[in-house]
């Protein structure tokens, strides 16, 4: 009996130690195609000199300030407008819902320099309020699924009592049902503030030399004037605006999860009744404003000076206007796919072994070990807040000290890429793997299965849905990927999304036409994969934080 004790209490330290080995390599990628870059930049500008003159420079000041106020305006709109159609993603049954699911997240898998090209073509001089606009377009999906996510696990009878005591609708509302969705509603805005705040193509494209964010502000610096210590002085100020904001998205995703985990999941989804149809028809009126950009780009590239035209999808075959390109547009766009795809494998990878490990340190009984695993998952988030441009350069400085140089290797761009992707897998794995229920695990264990076995036979089943939504996601992020990729990429290599800015920045209606062309078969291929990944979501089921 000692001995079975014995062997059923040192499970648990081997599938721990198993685990904590499988962790290395999350650890190891994130340490050399991560933190080394960006480290080693920061420390370049300071021994170049500046950094502190940067950071007195009032002008730095105001950037970081707009950098907030635009971010903070545009997680306001995208919060308004994400929330009557969480309500109908929720609670409402009717037809064609799952459509709306997958319009509803179209936009915040679009490539950033579709955005940009849709929005110059919808309001070629929006200015401020165009930038703002581009960015809550971007992040509607985030407050509609995270929101939405939870809303649905909420018994509707508590509001229905509210409603039987004389509370009007929008009292019962507001005393009772929104209390309860400020946990995920904190955990949308931290993220969505998150996502606005380092902008990248959006910016760049809408707002060019006149309004600048601290990203655009350090590619500008980087590239074009090779001011390092003023790029690293805005990377550290950006890095401490980052910090923050994932310290308090971390707060709130942990209320979030708590407030999940306390209700049974009540499907309460029902036909409309009296003034929530106002709130459905808002909703409706808030997916035609995001249908709108997407619908001006396609008509922008069939629209030439004399009429409809498809010249501009014929162009793709050759270099465009005055050799615009050093590649077809057709090689650019097969760029694009096999680096998303290196990208995806890689990224799903590191992502699941991290999400596993994140997972088994949360749940082991030591204090440390809990605190470890929260401090990792805050830490993975950490890319997604460090310009994309600072760890590009940082790959050309560093990554030739390794064996082998890695800097003229294809596979430089789908590291880049795999970067950006990894905190998205994450976070749609993540919460899946820890809704599985830990006594299945233990019940294989206690029949002799090992950790593998473990996974393979109990959580891989349970979870491949997730994995196959989450590469999905990935994929088409990374298709269009474009701060680190415009940065990195050769002008004989580049990828779709770098090829259409370099046509936009050229002279010509030809080129101009090719841009727009391009970036509709970008946006085909994304509404494809947003279809996919509505496909495989199990029914009622949340697929992740996104």
């Amino acid at each position: 009996m000692a001995r079975v004790a014995g062997g059923l209490t040192s499970r648990p330290v081997r599938r721990a130690t198993a685990v904590g080995a499988l962790g290395v390599l999350p650890v190891a990628f994130l340490g050399l195609f991560f933190a080394w870059p960006v480290i080693a930049i920061i420390r370049l500008g300071f021994t170049d000199g500046g950094v502190a003159e940067t950071l007195a420079d009032a002008s730095t000041w105001r950037l970081a300030a707009f950098t907030v106020v635009q971010a903070a305006a545009a997680t306001v709109v995208a919060l308004l407008a994400g929330f009557p159609l969480a309500f109908v993603l929720a609670r409402v049954r009717l037809p064609g819902i799952a459509v709306v699911r997958t319009l509803v997240l179209v936009p915040f898998v679009l490539p950033t320099v579709v955005v940009g090209l849709a929005f110059r073509a919808l309001w070629p001089e929006s200015g401020v309020f165009g930038i703002v606009l581009a960015n809550a377009f971007f992040n509607v999906a985030v407050v509609a699924r995270t929101v939405g996510g939870l809303w649905s696990q909420l018994d509707r009878r508590i509001e229905d009592a509210a409603r039987s005591l004389g509370a009007s609708r929008f009292r019962a509302f507001r005393t009772v049902t929104l209390p309860a969705l400020l946990p995920a509603v904190s955990a949308a805005a931290a993220v969505v503030f998150l996502f606005c705040a380092t902008s990248f193509g959006v910016v760049l494209m809408l707002g060019g030399n006149r309004y600048r964010t601290l990203e655009t502000e350090i590619y500008l610096r980087t590239v074009d004037l090779l001011d390092l210590s003023g790029a690293a002085a805005l990377s550290l100020v950006q890095l401490v605006a980052v910090v923050a904001a994932l310290a308090v998205g971390a707060v709130a995703r942990r209320r979030n999860e708590a407030a999940a985990q306390l209700r049974s999941a009540r499907h309460a989804a029902r036909r409309p009744e009296g003034s929530e149809w106002a709130v459905v028809a808002v909703a409706v009126g808030v997916l035609g404003l995001l249908l709108t950009p997407i619908v001006a780009l396609l008509l922008r590239s069939v629209s030439g000076r004399e009429g409809w035209t498809l010249d501009g999808y014929r162009a793709l075959s050759g270099f465009g206007e005055n050799g615009a390109l050093d590649v077809t547009g057709w090689e650019a766009a097969f760029n694009s796919l096999r680096t998303a795809s290196d990208a995806t494998m890689l990224a799903l990878v590191v992502g699941v072994l991290a999400a596993v490990t994140v997972v088994v340190l949360r749940r082991s009984p030591s204090r440390a070990a809990r605190t470890t695993g929260e401090l990792t998952d805050a830490a993975l988030m950490l890319p997604l807040g460090v310009s994309a441009v600072t760890v590009g350069f940082g790959y050309l400085v560093t990554l030739g000290d390794l064996p082998w140089d890695l800097r003229t290797s294809p596979l430089l761009i789908p590291f880049a890429q795999a970067l950006v992707i990894i905190p998205m897998i994450v976070r749609l794995v993540l919460p899946v793997l820890r809704s599985v229920d830990e006594r299945l695990r233990q019940a294989a264990a206690t029949l002799g299965a090992g950790p593998a076995r473990v996974w393979r036979e109990v959580d891989f089943p349970l979870v491949a849905r997730s994995l196959l939504a989450a590469a999905a996601f990935g994929y088409v992020v990374a298709l269009g990927e474009f701060g680190a990729t415009s940065f990195l990429a050769r002008p004989d290599a580049p990828t779709l999304p770098v090829a259409v800015s370099d046509l936009v920045n050229r002279p010509g209606e030809l080129n101009h036409l090719m841009a727009y062309a391009g970036c509709a078969l970008l946006m085909v291929v994304t509404v494809f994969v947003a279809a996919l990944i509505e496909s495989v979501r199990a029914p009622h089921a949340r697929l992740g934080e996104f």
